[in-house]
């Protein structure tokens, strides 16, 4: 019996975690990814929650935990750049790996490229469907048929702007912007700690990472700019009007930032879309849904996990199959992105007050952790 044939659309933490248990369970899945190779670099997510039992069924853990972060600990400053608290970033009651994304990408790649077709350096430009498949037209490769098509291509997915339509109908701003820059080794004293600067309206991170450490702005621009994501001159204007007033270790950072030929930048949105799924195509990842503080890799994980499981239990039925999946997902995604407003404002508070209730919180969440790490020694 012919295995039916699924194009997934994006190799970065969904679809090539899809490929592996697509193949796994009688499918021949094709991956397409419009960079030339897997990117490198990259900030730093944690895999938790739900995703750890994925990653133990995959038999990659043991891997992950070789290449998780040296950060164990997350400083907060006070405007002046002196220490206000130290927080623990692990807990025995609740196992994480923090891992850099680009490692994630490249482990989940390595599990699936024996199984599956890899395509980079390409894109889809059409979608065609009907009762019996869906035709796609490549940017570079010759058209195909394909049973189904997945949309894991992320926030700014393209098979979702050709299938359902433009992002501005399923992105809510969060009046935010993200901004990250690689910087050299000796640009840390210690490997393990984080260190965070937190001023109204903008928060400075020097992350430790695993190998190259990396600077993170997060901040509301006071006059905002029509986002353009190819015009690299705008971005670092942008985050060095945002900077301006910043001390501590705020000049050198952004210098470095303005230095770098091609720095992350790209304003901070939440994906919601209606319904995940439209004949033949379904999305994955953040091109269905998207939440905040690193929640995105976990998640892509687990759905690509439940999409592959509930294909495979309703063969020939990929209707009831995606509804089946987005029915799951929809309650693991669905708290964390209402909590979004509140996560964002926690993070980066508009005001003094607001800096010390969330000042406040970091305190009370210390405790707790400095008592459960004592309970857990005790036992």
């Amino acid at each position: 019996m012919k295995k039916p044939e699924v194009l997934i659309v994006g190799a970065g933490i969904a679809g090539p975690a899809l490929a592996y248990w697509l193949s796994r369970n009688g499918f021949r899945p094709t991956v397409v990814e419009h960079a030339r190779q897997l990117r490198s670099g990259g900030s730093a997510i944690v895999v938790k929650g739900p995703a750890i039992p994925v990653a133990e069924r995959m038999g990659i853990l043991p891997q992950l935990r070789e290449l998780a972060t040296r950060n164990r600990s997350l400083t907060l400053l006070d405007p002046g750049g002196r220490r206000i608290l130290q927080l623990p970033l692990t807990s025995d009651k609740a196992p994480t790996v923090e891992v850099t994304r680009s490692d994630l990408s490249e482990l989940l790649h390595r599990s699936a490229q024996t199984e599956a077709e890899f395509l980079f350096d390409d894109t889809v430009t059409a979608l065609d469907q009907d009762e019996g498949g869906v035709d796609v037209t490549f940017r570079r490769s010759a058209p195909r048929r394909f049973d189904l098509v997945i949309g894991a291509d992320g926030m700014h997915s393209t098979v979702r702007r050709l299938v359902f339509g433009p992002e501005r109908q399923f992105a809510s701003d969060l009046g935010l912007y993200g901004a990250t820059v690689p910087l050299e080794p000796d640009a840390i004293e210690d490997p393990s700690e984080m260190t965070m600067l937190t001023v109204p309206n903008r928060m400075l991170v020097v992350h430790p990472s695993r190998t190259t450490p990396l600077a993170i702005f997060t901040f509301r621009a006071a006059q905002p700019a029509p986002h353009d994501r190819k015009n690299i001159a705008l971005h670092k204007q942008t985050v060095a009007d945002a900077y301006a007033d910043v001390r501590w270790r705020a000049p050198e950072l952004v210098a470095a930032f303005l230095d770098h030929p091609a720095p992350f930048f790209d304003p901070l949105t939440t994906i919601r879309v209606p319904s995940w799924s439209r004949g033949r195509v379904v999305l994955l990842g953040d091109a269905a849904a998207t939440a905040l503080l690193g929640d995105g890799s976990s998640m892509a994980m687990t759905g690509a996990y439940a999409l592959a499981e509930e294909l495979a239990a309703h063969p020939g039925d990929h209707a009831r199959a995606f509804a089946a999946y987005e029915s799951r997902l929809r309650r693991e995604v669905g708290p964390r992105q209402r909590r979004v407003g509140l996560l964002s404002r926690l993070m980066v508070p508009r005001t003094r007050p607001g800096l010390a209730v969330r000042n406040a919180v970091g305190r009370a969440v210390g405790r707790k952790n400095r008592i459960a790490s004592r309970e857990a020694a005790n036992r």
